[in-house]
Formats: structure tokens, sequence, C-alpha cells
């Protein structure tokens, strides 16, 4: 393992860009996967490692030491001391472990006939990265982004999905109104409108395309105007709207719900 001592390293310069501009990620093609956790989804899906970076305090955890050890043999890796860690730190409190990744090649774009999720202008890597992860945990697997976007493979962003970019399509800068041409199942917005209908209420047996909005402006006109449902989420009294990540997994779950109660009552009927 190669100790780096210095600032002035050329690689300790690139780190620190990548923790921190997303036109350097982009310049470089790389970015940066924070803590044991990430580290440990990458491995488990065969995600191909650049480099590992190690605090010289994490060098003495159990954890980052069985990483290291699952490491293909040709991944450098880098030991820094934790000031220095620290300087290269995609967040505030330095987990110790960080790994160089390729940034992903933009998947092909193919006709959408599955559920997707479509987000319009989630600025907020945390709500992004969370719903990334409550996509995948409800089996959703195309997601795409809007210009207005967080970029999705930031260093927050995926910290926050917590390895589900592994299992995704994610497909960035798209434009949403072409890519939902055609599709054939249900385009549903949630939307605060006279004409919008309780999440309870609607039908998710079929294929849907979801979309959401940040919470200050909302969905664009125009994506709200392609939607053939509307979808409000009954709220208590005096509770006027969901944070966005939240919504998402409450519609998401309540698909994934009714889906389960269709599947067994066929499979119930079947048995008879």
């Amino acid at each position: 393992m190669k100790a780096i001592a210095s600032r002035d390293n050329p690689l300790v310069k690139r780190l620190h860009a990548l923790s921190s501009s997303t036109r350097e990620r982009r310049k470089h093609g790389e970015t940066l996967l924070d803590g044991a956790h990430l580290l440990d989804a990458a491995l488990q899906r065969q995600w191909p490692l650049k480099g590992v970076v190690v605090a010289e305090s994490g060098l003495a955890g159990a954890e980052i030491q069985d990483l290291l050890s699952r490491c293909p043999a040709e991944v450098p890796r880098y030991r820094l001391s934790d000031a220095l860690f620290a300087h290269i730190s995609p967040v505030d409190t330095p987990s110790g472990l960080v790994a160089i990744i390729d940034l992903p090649a933009e998947p092909a774009p193919e006709p959408l006939a599955s559920d997707v999720v479509v987000l319009d202008s989630v600025q907020d890597p945390g709500n992004l990265g969370t719903i990334l992860r409550t996509a995948a945990a409800a089996g959703v697997r195309e997601v795409l982004l809007t210009e207005g976007c967080a970029s999705a493979w930031s260093p927050r962003v995926l910290r926050a999905g917590m390895g589900a970019h592994f299992g995704l399509r994610i497909r960035e800068r798209v434009d949403a109104l072409q890519a939902l041409e055609g599709f054939p199942g249900t385009v549903l917005a949630t939307a605060l409108a006279p004409d919008a209908r309780s999440l309870y209420d609607i039908d998710l047996g079929r294929p849907a395309a979801w979309l959401f909005g940040a919470e200050g402006q909302g969905l664009s006109p125009a994506l709200l105007a392609l939607a053939a449902e509307r979808v409000v989420i009954p709220l208590a009294d005096g509770i006027e709207s969901l944070n966005v990540a939240a919504a998402v997994a409450i519609c998401l779950f309540e698909q994934a719900r009714q889906r389960r109660a269709l599947s067994a009552s066929h499979s119930s009927q079947g048995g008879d």
C-alpha cells in the first residue's frame, strides 16, 4: 500500500477535485465511493475499481481490512494521514475509506415498457440518493433524471443511495417528454390539483411512469400535462405536502402492495 503525505501529490489533488466538483468528475470521468458500505456493495456487484484510499486510522478496523482483502489484487491501494484524508473526503465526517470508480457510460436509450421513475429538477443529493434506494427496494429499475437534477453519481448521492446505483438503469439529462413517447402503461404525476385522485383509489396494476418534481417548483407544466392521472397522497389536516423522497416511497410501495395482493388473489383462485 502506497503512503502519500503531501497535498501537492497529483492523486490527492485529483481526489479533492472528484469529491467537490461535478465538472471535475466529468472531466476525469471518475467519481468516489465513500465508506465501507458502498465499497462492499460495489464488490458484491463486481463493479470495476480504479483505486482504494484509506485513512491511517481506518487501517486498524477489521471491516476495512476485510474489504481490502476482497479487492482484486490489481487495484491500487493508498494510505493517507487522517488530516489529508479529511481534505479529500466528500463528506463532513470522513468515513476513512473511499474507492475510485469510472463514471458509468450512459445507458442506451430503449423504449420504456416497465415501471419507471422520472425525476424533474430534484436537486438535493440526499433526496436523490434516497429516491434511488427506494426505487431499487420497490423493484423499479428504470430512473430518468431531467437536466435540472443533481448529478446521480456524485459522492453524496452515491452515499445516500447505499449501493442502489449498481442495480439501476439511471439516465441523466433526459428529455422526459421524448423518452415517454409511446409508453404503454399509465403516466402518473403527484400534484396538488383539483382533479387529483387519492393514491389509494388508483389501480396500480399496470406498468407506471411516475413523475416527481422538487418540493419548490414541482413538475414542469409540460410534464404535468403529460400525466394521464394526477395523484395526491392523503395527509392529515394541517399538513400541506411531503418531502419528495417520502412521497416516492409511499407511491412505489403502494404500487408494490397492490401488486402483491393481486398476485396472492390470482394464486388463491388458481388453487381452488
